[in-house]
């Protein structure tokens, strides 16, 4: 299938940029898929993807993705994602990045970027280097710095939601908790759950992190084999996505599913068949939108106290996906979707596309950048 079929396939997006700069090495894609609600935002995912087609399936699904995120989170943004084709392990460079910067300064302030899976802070200093449309910075300049402690807040704020419609409390101490994945958001994740008292089970493919956390926070620990399949009262899948699918929707044994990693859902369908097997499904990009809403209050002007104060909406709104599943009959996943898609129609209406400005004050951050 070639590219316009594929950008066709995967929905109504408004712009895809593909980047080449064969001097450094660069070879990424920008999907920008709706502007309605303000300037798409999102992150940079550096991967070894096998083709350059699974690399433009990956941003289209992702790009999507972050319109619904903003959208449901109530945040004035709209989505947009880039990957860049490579292993982030041995093909990093500051050309790469500064290369890549200069393709996302063309848009003028239509995408947003920041750091995502295979990408860092340092990385997005680089990026800064060529446009001032990147989040996550360093704090020395005005950033927010790593964003994956309040991702992983969002998500504490999401479990507790599910876990009072499901168990009658918001209290975790006790619960067996079981977090699939130890990345940035996965480790703060455990960290905020032991915290709280929980009984948490870890695994992830890298043994290291796993004895770090066994070390640290004397979690239990199994393997990646195993970890969909425990008993448990809640799983929080934190690694890569479609972790819920037709070899695995048998296999679970908890009665929620929430956690950080994106597109847990292989198809729509799994949603459905969660009900109807009792698990309480809370959507991954209403669950996992800390990180986004901790980006855009660095676009306001940064203070942590906010950003810790914006995730903790997490709650109330994984709540109120279940009312409506509730009051529709309809899956969570049902829900989440007609939450973001009814605030697009609506409030898109009264705005034109987003011309790329912003509140932020970039040219005090570019002064200090360059002292």
């Amino acid at each position: 299938m070639g590219p316009f079929e594929l950008i066709s396939k995967h929905g109504d997006h408004e712009e895809v940029v593909f980047c080449h700069d064969k001097s450094v090495g660069l070879k990424a894609i920008i999907a920008i898929h709706n502007t309605s609600l303000g300037p798409a935002l999102g992150g940079t995912r550096m991967w070894n993807y096998k083709s350059e087609e699974e690399a433009l399936v990956d941003v289209l699904r992702l790009s999507k993705g972050m319109t619904y995120k903003a959208s449901a989170a109530g945040l004035n943004l709209g989505g947009g994602k880039a990957v860049i084709i490579g292993d982030p392990k041995t093909q990093k460079s500051e050309g790469l990045f500064r290369a890549f910067g200069q393709y996302v300064n063309s848009l003028n302030g239509k995408y947003i970027t920041a750091e995502d899976v295979g990408t860092c802070v340092d990385d997005m200093e680089h990026v800064y280097m060529e446009t001032q449309w990147v989040t996550g910075i360093p704090k020395d300049f005005g950033g927010s710095g790593d964003p994956s402690p309040y991702t992983a807040h969002g998500v504490l704020m999401g479990i507790k939601a599910a876990a009072h419609e499901k168990f009658g409390t918001d209290s975790l101490k006790g619960m067996r908790i079981a977090v699939q994945g130890l990345g940035n958001v996965g480790s703060n994740l455990v960290k905020y759950l032991t915290e709280e008292g929980s009984k948490v089970i870890v695994s992830d493919i890298d043994q290291t992190r796993v004895k770090y956390h066994h070390d640290v926070y004397k979690v239990d620990v199994v393997s990646p084999d195993q970890i969909l399949g425990i008993e448990c009262d809640i799983q929080a899948p934190c690694a890569l996505g479609a972790i819920v699918n037709d070899k695995t929707i048998g296999e679970f044994k908890c009665k929620v599913i929430a956690g950080g990693a994106n597109n847990q859902l292989a198809e729509a369908r799994h949603g459905d068949q969660l009900r109807e097997l009792g698990i309480l499904y809370a959507p991954d990009y209403v669950v996992n939108a800390g990180g986004l809403m901790n980006v855009f209050v660095e676009l306001e002007g940064y203070s942590p106290e906010r950003a810790f104060e914006k995730t903790r909406k997490v709650y109330d709104n994984v709540k109120k996906v279940i009312e409506i599943a509730k009051r529709d009959n309809i899956g969570t996943h049902t829900a989440a979707d007609r939450v973001a898609e009814e605030r697009i129609q609506t409030i898109g209406k009264l705005k034109q596309k987003h011309p790329g400005k912003s509140n932020r004050a970039f040219t005090t951050l570019k002064e200090v950048y360059n002292r």
